[in-house]
Formats: structure tokens, C-alpha cells, sequence
């Protein structure tokens, strides 16, 4: 079977990912690549041209499979598993028909979601931060050490603030769904924290000498976190 050029894009960004989990940037070219993909020499640099083309690929399909698992646990974040959607909103997460916390009773009215909507909630993200914090590790690495070049690089910017935006209006559209009123300013907290909580899990001070995530311990953590960003002033 013939290798598709989206397959061998795939494959390329896929190992560079690698690479940077492994070596940092400074193991990133595109002679490493090919070696480490099993490529013809020229492979990388025939579809990305320049070092800046390749970075820009990686946070394309690092969101690409963040949106990806997240999609994997639709259904307890309130979206269908099938395609990573919530039911009742657009591609963006904007949800569809009455705003949230505002339903036919009037204006102003506030509907409180059901706690065992909150719980499912907390439980999927939890697994979601486990499964990062665990198979998904490396791919966790290479984001933070990509998102610093991002912070030096003006070029590198529109594609590192494309990725990111997936995330924040997958996490808008969960929050609307649970009843928050301001769901864009939640959805920045909510990512903010989980960034938090893997960098310090996966590379601070401690990460070395915590025990292994423990999923019991990260349900409590996310529910706390639910609690806080639905919490409207």
C-alpha cells in the first residue's frame, strides 16, 4: 500500500514531536528526523522546508491529538465520543439555542446543572489529565518545550495561538453545557490550571520524586477546579 503525502506529514510531525520530548529543540532537525522516521534523507525537509515549517506542523497535530483524546471522552465532558462535539454546538463549542444559565423561564433566570453532571465531568477530565500525565507524557513535554520557542519566535506565534484555540473553545463549550455564564473567561481558567497541574506534575521542582498519578487524586483535584471556574461572581 502507498504512502499517502498526508500519511508521511503525519509521520514527520509525529517523530519530531519525539525528538523534542527527548532532546529538546536542540535535537530537532531535519536530518534527525528522517533518520528517526526511517526516511529517505531529504524526506523532512521536501515537505517542510524550513525549521520554522516543521515546528509549525508539530503544534498542528499536537492539537490535533489533544483534541483527539478529548474527543475519546466525550461523553462524560458532555460532547459525543463519536466526533468530539457537544450536542447542541457548532465546530468552535459556541452552544446553540438559549445561552447558558438563561433558559424560557426569563431573563436572568439560572438553571443549576445537576451535580452528577459536574461529577462526569470532573471524572473524564481527570482520566484525560491521567492519561497525559502517563502514555500521553511525551507529547505533554514536547507542547511545553515548543510553546517557549513560540514565546521567542514571532513567526512561530499564529501557529502556536491557532493550536491553543482549539482547546479553549472545546473547554467554552463543556463549561456552557454545565451551566456557566461567562463560559470563554471559565474555559481560560480551567485551561490554565490543567497546564499548571501537568507542568508541575510532568517537569517542576517535585515531578521526579511525586508517586505515580493517582486517578482518585486528580477526580478531587478537577472537581475542585469545576467548582471553582462555574462559580460566578
Amino acid at each position: 500500500m502507498s504512502t499517502t503525502t498526508a500519511d508521511r506529514r503525519t509521520l514527520i510531525a509525529d517523530t519530531a514531536i519525539g525528538l523534542v520530548a527527548a532532546a529538546g529543540l536542540r535535537g530537532l532537525t531535519h536530518r534527525a528526523v528522517d533518520g528517526a522516521a526511517h526516511l529517505p534523507a531529504g524526506s523532512t525537509s521536501y515537505y517542510f522546508r524550513t525549521r520554522t515549517a516543521l515546528i509549525g506542523a508539530c503544534y498542528q497535530r499536537l492539537a490535533e491529538l489533544d483534541l483527539g483524546d478529548v474527543g475519546d471522552l466525550g461523553g462524560g465532558l458532555g460532547g459525543d465520543p463519536g466526533n468530539g462535539k457537544d450536542p447542541g454546538s457548532d465546530f468552535a463549542g459556541h452552544p446553540a439555542g438559549e445561552p447558558a444559565g438563561h433558559p424560557a423561564g426569563g431573563p436572568g433566570a439560572r438553571a443549576q446543572p445537576p451535580a452528577a453532571g459536574r461529577e462526569a465531568a470532573a471524572a473524564a477530565l481527570a482520566g484525560l489529565l491521567h492519561r497525559w500525565l502517563t502514555v500521553g507524557r511525551e507529547r505533554q513535554l514536547a507542547r511545553f518545550e515548543l510553546s517557549l520557542e513560540a514565546a521567542r519566535n514571532p513567526e512561530l506565534e499564529p501557529d502556536f495561538h491557532r493550536a491553543g484555540q482549539g482547546a479553549r473553545a472545546r473547554a467554552s463549550g463543556i463549561l456552557a453545557a454545565l451551566g456557566s455564564e461567562r463560559p470563554e473567561e471559565a474555559a481560560e481558567l480551567l485551561v490554565a490550571w490543567t497546564d499548571g497541574l501537568l507542568y508541575d506534575r510532568l517537569a517542576g521542582a517535585l515531578a521526579r520524586s511525586r508517586p505515580a498519578p493517582d486517578l482518585a487524586e486528580l477526580t478531587s483535584i478537577t472537581r475542585r477546579m469545576l467548582d471553582a471556574v462555574l462559580a460566578e461572581a
